[in-house]
């Protein structure tokens, strides 16, 4: 019988995610593994919106600083991580909490992951520098020339998975497709799933205010410190690109913030679409009370 338990916290940007799991971490004096793509960059701050430092102080959390924007990382890298944090985790404690939008991380976590080949730095430098200089047409090209069978039915309009592709067809010969197997791991832990929400104007309130405060806070010239840097894919995020488009002289900061806000309002609904897909999740508001007691029940 399985008597550790992680509980998941995840939803949109904004929600207030971190909030709700520092509450149920302290209830149950245990330690949070942050499932955000972002927040694990000691480089970046104030634009993937990090937990406070007296959040940070409250309850200690796996994830956040452990990486530098110069490492390349990915859902199977998160896997092995998080396996490795929450068995640390239960050392001490029968009950741990993992926070996080980043989708794919928290699947990575729940089901498992394909073991794909490691591509050479080199590959993965050729494959980035290559699309930031010449745009999608070239990824798609390159593309259908070394992954044919990606080019018929993988997902053509996201560049980041177009890029990933391309780095395996180039370093394996191979196409990504074929290390897909889909096959879901079975953990040795119980595992329960919130998913937070709100009603929409308010979400999107939300959005635009914590945008208004990242500028507040620094947000331009934390960006101007890590332009040398752009071309990695730590800051091929929001909120970042749109300050970088202002510093070439494309858009004014005016247009830059309005970006941001949409792009951020566009990535909640993309999240919110991707945690619906997921049966398991239960939601609920962002009331930290609530949430307690309901995991209580459950865990009775």
């Amino acid at each position: 019988m399985k008597t550790k338990t992680c509980i998941i916290i995840a939803g949109p940007t904004a929600v207030g995610k971190t909030a709700v799991g520092v509450k149920l971490a302290a209830y149950f004096n245990t330690t949070i593994i942050s499932a955000d793509s972002r927040q694990c960059y000691k480089e970046l701050n104030i634009g993937v919106a990090k937990p406070s430092l007296d959040e940070l102080k409250q309850v200690h959390h796996f994830f956040i600083d452990s990486h530098s924007i110069s490492d390349n990382l990915s859902a199977v890298d998160f896997e092995h991580y998080a396996l490795h944090a929450v068995n640390e985790i239960f050392k001490e404690n029968d009950v741990a909490v993992m926070v996080g939008g980043t989708g794919l991380y928290i699947k990575s976590f729940c089901e498992g992951m394909d073991d794909i080949p490691e591509v050479p730095a080199s590959v993965r430098a050729f494959v980035v520098e290559g699309y930031e200089k010449n745009g999608l047409e070239w990824l798609r090209d390159l593309i259908h020339e070394n992954d044919k069978l990606y080019s018929r039915t993988g997902n053509m309009q996201n560049p980041q998975r177009m890029m990933r592709a391309l780095e395996v067809a180039v370093g394996t010969g191979n196409s990504i497709l074929t290390f897909q197997k889909g096959e879901k791991k079975n953990r040795d832990f119980n595992i329960i799933k919130i998913a937070l929400d709100l009603p929409r104007n308010e979400l999107y309130d939300r959005i635009n205010l914590r945008v208004d405060q990242m500028i507040n806070m620094g947000l331009v010239e934390e960006a101007y410190g890590l332009k040398d840097f752009r071309h990695l894919n730590a800051l091929q995020t929001v909120g970042y690109r749109e300050i970088f488009e202002y510093f070439d002289g494309n858009i004014s900061l005016e247009e830059a913030i309005s970006l941001i806000k949409q792009n951020s309002r566009h990535y909640a609904k993309r999240q919110l679409t991707w945690f619906r897909k997921d049966a398991l999740y239960h939601w609920m508001t962002p009331d930290a009370e609530a949430v307690i007691e309901y995991v209580k029940r459950l865990m009775a």
